[in-house]
């Protein structure tokens, strides 16, 4: 199994910013891929930001130019840096993982507990 621990989040003012951490323990073998995803209240989950071993990052149109997916392979960890954060950003963010064993065949997917982020003057 994989376990992911989010932390980082907090209240800040709109133009601030942030840096979350998820770190990954466990069997982290074969994990292709890492990302954040967030659930604003009233509002279903959506992808955020993710990043693969081989290092390409995708964002969401909506904080691309302002969010930095990276990683931290020796501490096993994924970092999201916020700018210019807005109150619209207001969510839990949610860390994820994607393990494909493929001498198995077996595709996991695993989730962090959420960390909240509050933008609001």
């Amino acid at each position: 199994q994989v376990q992911l621990v989010e932390s980082g989040g907090g209240l800040v003012q709109p133009g601030g910013s942030l840096r979350l951490s998820c770190a990954a323990s466990g069997s982290i073998v074969s994990i292709n891929f890492m990302g954040w995803y967030r659930q604003a209240p009233g509002k279903q989950r959506e992808l955020v930001a993710t990043i693969t071993r081989s290092g390409s990052t995708n964002y969401a149109d909506s904080v691309k130019g302002r969010f930095t997916i990276s990683r931290d392979n020796a501490k096993n960890t994924v970092y999201l840096q916020m700018n210019s954060l807005k109150p619209e950003d207001t969510a839990v963010y949610y860390c994820n993982a994607d393990q494909y064993l493929g001498s198995w065949n077996r595709r996991y997917q695993y989730w962090g507990q959420g960390t909240q982020v509050t933008v609001s003057s």
